[in-house]
């Protein structure tokens, strides 16, 4: 099991540093969101957010914070659950006519898109998704969650209902000032690719998953 040193703790950004760019319509299959973007000056990655309704009239918010993952978000890899999240995320928010999306760009668990196919490669010679992480010399999760707080702020967003399974992106925004009023489970594409990827992340990265006992 992966020490906690191995797991990087958020730290706080100046929110000056995100700038919003621009916004615009995008029609979805689900509904038709509001799509911001946003740059940080920083490390010059953009950040997006998908907002549906009046995401900004006080009540808490249906949300989803989704780091970026390419080969699950756009070319459907089973070997993770992040796009069937985000897909289930998109269609629980267009139910409910009122939502957001926080898309950040973090491939990886933050390690990038190309070390992200190095572990990859890893994992096929039979290391965990954890394991390879460290044997890249990266920590296990390096993503950080400050940078929701100022585009909270831009869309006028006061407390979230937050799509997730990870205890640690609940404590992360908590303590960068955003209120979590509840944790709202979102269990998708259990699959044979991705079943040992499920139990090490509840494992070893503390997720709240139904148990793999009968794996």
């Amino acid at each position: 099991m992966s020490s906690p040193e191995n797991i990087e703790t958020d730290v706080a950004i100046p929110e000056e540093n995100l700038e919003f760019v621009s916004s615009c319509a995008l029609p979805m299959p689900w509904a038709t969101f509001q799509l911001h973007a946003f740059v940080d000056h920083v490390s010059g990655k953009e950040h997006l957010a998908l907002a549906l309704g009046d995401v900004g009239n006080g009540e808490p918010v249906l949300a989803r914070v989704h780091s970026e993952c390419l080969t699950g978000d756009a070319l459907f890899s089973q070997r993770c659950d992040c796009g069937a999240q985000l897909e289930a995320a998109l269609r629980r928010i267009a139910k409910e006519k009122r939502g957001v999306v926080f898309y950040l760009r973090q491939e990886g668990r933050g390690i990038g898109l190309l070390n992200k196919v190095r572990a990859y490669h890893l994992q096929d010679g039979g290391a965990d998704t954890v394991e390879a992480n460290l044997q890249l010399g990266f920590p296990a999760d390096m993503r950080r969650y400050t940078m929701v707080v100022p585009m909270a702020d831009h869309l006028g967003i006061k407390g979230l209902r937050l799509m997730t399974n990870n205890p640690r992106k609940v404590n992360a925004l908590v303590e960068n000032g955003i209120e979590v009023l509840e944790r709202v489970p979102l269990v998708e594409n259990r699959n044979p690719f991705n079943l040992r990827y499920l139990r090490t992340k509840a494992t070893k990265l503390g997720h709240l998953l139904p148990s793999h006992d009968n794996d």
